[in-house]
């Protein structure tokens, strides 16, 4: 009698998950596409990572390839030229942290301050819109605001009677150049999550300030800030985690062999060695690269939760 009751109770529970599944099916084929597209695109080609422990031969194939081990990374880190790429590397990871993380921050903070909602909705649509801008249009207006000849600002300098400068053509500007125009295309996009976590603060806390009679910059500082405390460390997290990553895109269309000493990085490097434009390309070694630096990328991902872990209630796992 016993058993029969617990069977009854187990199928009783098994026919109550399937109805939750048959009326949330709609939901299920919403994220069908994005699991199909994770699997293919995302999981599927983590099994090629394989090539960077061989000698591999696209005629061979993985199967046919020689197995070299770890030689494809020794050759990395031993060859002279590793030092100047991750030193480049680092240097923009830095800069690009420094000025573009606090950037959307800062903005977001300073917009929340703005009474009119005309004004704005339209400050955050116009610093929204160029991250809608490809990196090709944004490097090209960079290019002609720059240009030697009929750029703005060497028209500017040359008003004041400085030489005109060849701005991408100096190993000097390039990084400068780099961040400036990252920040500016991405920290209207950035602004977003902030300014959500912004609207949802308890607007209870602003009266009861203002009957303390505090002042907006006080508002700010003791209540808007310490509000956003988790989104900007779980935030910062993230930016951890592509530290070492920069925009390709943006590095590749601002290059050319006069700045390589700063503009060269390890993703350019392993694009230049996965697609030689001469020879056969080296798939092996690029592989190897890449998987170098999300290796990296994961210890400073984990090293970093780890750190918020322990000074705050914010941690990705």
């Amino acid at each position: 009698m016993e058993i029969k009751r617990t069977q009854t109770v187990v199928y009783t529970a098994r026919q109550r998950r399937f109805r939750q599944l048959w009326n949330t099916k709609l939901l299920y084929l919403l994220l069908l596409p994005g699991l199909l597209h994770l699997l293919i695109f995302k999981l599927a080609p983590l099994f090629g990572l394989v090539i960077a422990f061989q000698d591999y031969n696209t005629f061979q194939g993985i199967r046919g390839s020689s197995w070299v081990g770890l030689e494809n990374f020794k050759v990395f880190i031993q060859d002279p030229y590793f030092l100047v790429l991750l030193k480049n590397t680092l240097l923009l990871a830095i800069y690009n942290l420094v000025f573009g993380f606090p950037v959307p921050i800062i903005f977001a903070l300073f917009l929340n301050e703005v009474r009119s909602a005309m004004v704005k909705r339209f400050t955050q649509s116009l610093s929204f819109f160029p991250y809608f801008i490809s990196s090709a249009v944004t490097v090209s207006i960079v290019y002609t605001f720059l240009s030697p000849q009929t750029g703005l600002v060497n028209r500017l300098l040359d008003g004041i009677g400085i030489e005109p400068v060849f701005f991408m053509a100096e190993a000097g500007w390039f990084r400068s150049l780099y961040v400036s125009l990252n920040v500016w295309h991405s920290f209207g996009y950035g602004s977003i999550i902030y300014l959500a976590a912004i609207a949802g603060i308890d607007p209870h806390q602003y009266e009861a300030a203002e009957i303390d009679g505090a002042t907006r910059w006080q508002k700010m500082f003791f209540i808007t800030l310490p509000s956003l405390s988790n989104i900007i460390v779980t935030m910062f997290i993230l930016n951890i985690g592509s530290f070492l990553s920069v925009d390709l895109d943006k590095v590749l269309l601002m290059y050319n062999p006069s700045v390589y000493e700063t503009a060269d990085v390890i993703q350019s490097f392993v694009y230049r060695q996965a697609f030689a434009s001469q020879g056969f390309p080296n798939y092996s070694f690029g592989a190897a690269v890449g998987l170098f630096q999300s290796i990296v990328a994961m210890l400073l991902v984990v090293s970093a939760n780890k750190i918020s872990k322990k000074y705050s209630e914010s941690r990705l796992f």
